[in-house]
C-alpha cells in the first residue's frame, strides 16, 4: 500500500462503475483503477486539483483504495481550462509510467495554480513545455549551437530536435533569428515576438516526440479560436 499526492491527468470508463485513470504523482505517471467512479469517489476525483490517493498492487496497473482532496480546488474555465487540458495531454503522451518526476510534479502544481488564478497563460505553457523537455532528457541550449559555438544575434538558425540550433545561410521555413533565441535564455516574456518565438521552438521540439499524432487538446483549442 502506498500513499501519495496526485493529480488526475485522464479518466475513462472501466467495466460497469469503475474508471481507468492516469495519475501524475511525484513518483511519475501511474495507471490505476478507481472503483465507484460514479459514486462517492467520482465527486472527489476531479482533474487539476491536488489529491491524496492510496494505491495498492504491485503490477503496472494499480488500484485506488482511498482518494481525498489535498489542497484547494483549482477552478478552471475557458482558455485556462483548455491550457490545463493541454498540459495533461502532454504528460499522458510523453511521460513514461513509474518514472519519478518530483521537480516536474512541483512545476505542474504551480502551473495549474497559476492558470486558475488568471496568470498570463502563454508564459506558463512555454515554461512547462521546456521543463518537460528538460526532465525527459530532450533539452538543448539557447546560447550555443549544436557545435558549441556561441549563438550570434544577427544569424539565422534551424532547430535540430534533441540537439539544438544549427546555423543556416539562407532564409527558409521554420528558422529563427539568433537574437530571439538568446532572449529565450533569459525567459524574456515581456515581448510578444519572443513569446511567439518560444511557441514555435517548443512546437517544433515537442513534435519530434509526439509521433506525428495531433494533440486533441490543441485541436479543441483551435475550435475556440485560440492557440497553445
Amino acid at each position: 500500500m502506498q500513499s501519495s499526492l496526485a493529480f488526475i491527468l485522464h479518466s475513462r470508463p472501466y467495466k460497469e462503475t469503475s474508471a481507468l485513470v492516469d495519475l501524475f504523482t511525484p513518483n511519475g505517471r501511474v495507471r490505476a483503477v478507481l472503483r465507484s467512479a460514479r459514486g462517492k469517489h467520482g465527486s472527489v476525483a476531479r482533474p487539476f486539483s491536488l489529491l491524496e490517493v492510496e494505491l495498492r498492487g504491485r503490477s503496472e496497473l494499480k488500484s485506488i483504495s482511498r482518494i481525498e482532496p489535498a489542497g484547494e480546488f483549482n477552478f478552471l474555465q475557458g482558455q485556462a481550462l483548455f491550457c490545463a487540458m493541454y498540459l495533461n495531454e502532454l504528460l499522458v503522451r510523453l511521460l513514461p509510467l513509474d518514472d519519478p518526476q518530483l521537480q516536474l510534479f512541483e512545476h505542474y502544481t504551480l502551473s495549474v495554480q497559476g492558470l486558475s488564478h488568471g496568470l498570463p497563460m502563454q508564459p506558463l505553457l512555454r515554461s512547462f513545455e521546456w521543463r518537460l523537455l528538460e526532465q525527459l532528457g530532450y533539452g538543448f541550449s539557447f546560447t550555443e549551437d549544436i557545435h558549441g559555438q556561441a549563438l550570434q544575434e544577427q544569424m539565422l538558425y534551424r532547430l535540430v530536435p534533441q540537439s539544438g540550433f544549427e546555423a543556416v545561410s539562407l532564409v527558409q521555413s521554420g528558422v529563427f533569428q539568433g537574437a530571439d533565441i538568446l532572449a529565450l535564455a533569459t525567459a524574456d516574456w515581456q515581448q510578444e515576438r519572443i513569446l511567439q518565438t518560444a511557441k514555435r521552438v517548443m512546437r517544433q521540439a515537442l513534435a519530434a516526440h509526439l509521433g506525428g499524432r495531433p494533440l486533441m487538446s490543441r485541436e479543441l483549442f483551435l475550435t475556440q479560436k485560440g492557440s497553445v
